[in-house]
This record gives structure tokens, sequence and C-alpha cells, in this order.
């Protein structure tokens, strides 16, 4: 396979799971500035953080009001963070590859894009933006089921699968993140920090479960209550749960250890592994959980760059 190949599948993978992940965000975020009291200051600012976008945000827009956020974040095609910008990627991408994906695959992803950009407006309505955003979700669904079940497990199909895992993974990192740096030091500007957390940490941890379509799997692997410390391990640790971060990473070794000179690469993971299985969620989530997740944004964007060294042009 040649290399500027591999790399266009492997960010089709990438920008896939983003576009997802971004429409996931927005939806969670906006149903829990709903069942949060007034007076908290959980706002919309909270989606431009968890994408790091603050300084390119803060330069274009003087206040983090609904309407800019929304349009920076869904329309904006200069914010390469944007879900439109995503999916214009997502489709070049795939254009220039079309002889490597499922012809299905190709069309379901120019239809996506197309989808989007005529129901901006939907986007940037609060009265249409769930159903707007649930259908880009579900269509993002749709086309990994159709990879899975239509592309040759090759060489192409394994960078589809590792930049999907990597771009998830990251993202979960993102959203625990938004648990513990972003809502609960902050949650009350009038009452006690920890009478805040006790009463409405269940509802935060809860909606983060929902973002990333893990309450119910938690639930039925817990039986117990939501609790941040519970909701860290699963989120960190569960190893059939697709979307939690061991899951991702052992994901990531299989397809790497299945590449050309992918087997040093693939003990890198084994290093961030035994990382997260050192640790005990109780004690990260009391103290050192934001610095944490910090260190494993950082290991991931060293797999990126190991593999953008390993594999592709630059």
């Amino acid at each position: 396979m040649l290399s500027r190949v591999a790399q266009r599948v492997y960010w089709i993978g990438r920008y896939m799971e983003r576009a997802e992940n971004i429409a996931r965000i927005i939806n969670v975020n906006s149903n829990l500035l709903f069942d949060l009291p007034a007076g908290t200051r959980i706002g919309w600012k909270t989606l431009v953080e968890i994408l790091g976008s603050e300084s390119e945000y803060s330069d274009r827009h003087s206040v983090y009001d609904e309407r800019s956020v929304m349009k920076y974040l869904i329309a904006d095609e200069t914010n390469n963070s944007s879900l439109i910008s995503t999916l214009v990627m997502l489709r070049e991408n795939a254009r220039t590859t079309r002889e490597i994906l499922p012809t299905d695959a190709w069309e379901s992803i120019n239809n996506l894009c197309m989808l989007t950009r005529s129901g901006i407006a939907d986007g940037l309505s609060r009265k249409n933006r769930y159903h707007f955003l649930q259908e880009v979700i579900a269509i993002s669904q749709q086309l990994n089921g159709m990879l899975s079940s239509t592309m040759s497990n090759n060489a192409a199909y394994d960078f589809i699968r590792i930049g999907r895992n990597l771009e998830r993974a990251d993202m979960t990192t993102r959203i625990i993140d938004m648990g513990c740096n972003n809502l609960l030091p902050h949650l009350i500007e009038d009452k006690d920090e920890s009478d805040a957390v006790i009463q409405y940490e269940p509802i935060l941890w809860m909606n983060i479960l929902i973002s990333l379509s893990a309450y119910q799997m938690y639930r039925q692997h817990m039986q117990s209550k939501v609790t941040a410390s519970d909701v860290v391990n699963y989120l960190l640790t569960d190893i059939e749960f697709p979307r939690a971060i061991m899951h991702c990473l052992t994901q990531i070794k299989e397809c790497l250890s299945k590449l050309p000179s992918g087997n040093k690469l693939a003990k890198s993971i084994e290093v961030i592994d035994r990382k997260i299985k050192s640790q005990n969620a109780v004690s990260l989530v009391e103290s050192g959980l934001n610095e944490f997740v910090d260190d494993l944004q950082i290991d991931l964007a060293n797999i990126n760059n190991k593999i953008e060294a390993k594999w592709f042009l630059n």
C-alpha cells in the first residue's frame, strides 16, 4: 500500500469518529444544561474546552453564548474542529481513496457531507438540533457497520481501525476530563463545593456515560448507582466496552501487530496499558485525575506521531 493511501484511510477512520463524537457531546451537553439547576457556572464554554479550542474561539468571539458556540462547532468551515470541517476533510480523503473503499461507503460519506451542509440551519436551531445531530450519529454508525461487514480485513482496514480507536480513546479522555476538571470543581457559585458535588455528581457522571452511549452497559456491568470513581474506572479499564480506553488500546495494538514492522510500536501500547492498570480510580478521583488524563492524552498524541513517522510521508 502506498504511504499516502495509508495516511488517507487512517484519517478516514479518525474523521468518521470525530464527526460522531462532536455530535454526541453537543447533544449531551445541551441536555446537561437543562438537567442542572439555575445558578450553575457550567455553560457552552465546556464544549469548546473539551475540543481544546479556547484560544482560537476567543480570537473570533467575545462571549460563550449558545448561538456563537453552536455556529463555531457545527458550521464554521474555518474551524478545523467543527462538524462541517471534519466531514469535508472526511469526504476529501474518501474521494481520493475511492478505489480502496467499498462503493457504498463512499456514497454514504458523500451523502452525510451533503446532508450536514444542507441541514446547518437545523443544527443551529435549538428546536431541531437534537434530531439533526442524531441523524449524523446514526449515519456515522451505519458507515462503521458497513465498513466492518463489506471491507476486506487488510492493511487499509487496519489503518481505519487504528485511526478510529485512537480518536475514540482521545475523546473518551476529553470527556472524562470534562467531568474532573470543568464540571465538579466549579459546579455552583453560591453553594459549598462539596455539597454541590454530592448533590449533582450522579447527574454529571450519568451524562458523561450517556455521551459515550455507555450508560446501559455501565449499569449491567456495575449494577450500582453512578459514582465518579466507578465511572472513571469503567471508562479507563473495561476491556469489553468499545469506547473504554483499554478496549480502544487493545484494538490498536492488534492492528499494529499485523502491519509491517508494527510489533515495536504495538509494545508501546502495552506501556500505556500498564500505566492505566496501575492506577486506583478512587485515589485518582480524590486527587490527580486531571493530571493523569492529561498524561494519557499526551501518550495518545505520541502514538499518532509514531504512526505518522513510521508509515506516512511528511
